[in-house]
């Protein structure tokens, strides 16, 4: 579970553009490149989800 929570945070430096290039490069020593892949694609899901509803949401008031 520690891995997970780890990769995720990882995701989410790099979807903010914070992740420094040595904590990049011991993310994938450390975490399967599918993991990382599967989590964004997850994440970005969420994201778009979000801003739809948003949009959505304010079109309809």
């Amino acid at each position: 579970m520690r891995q997970f929570f780890s990769a995720l945070q990882s995701v989410l430096a790099a979807f903010f553009g914070v992740q420094s290039n040595h904590k990049r490069h011991a993310d994938f020593k450390h975490h399967s490149p599918v993991s990382i892949i599967i989590i964004a694609i997850m994440l970005f899901i969420v994201f778009i989800s979000s801003i739809y509803a948003i949009v959505v949401s304010v079109l309809s008031t």
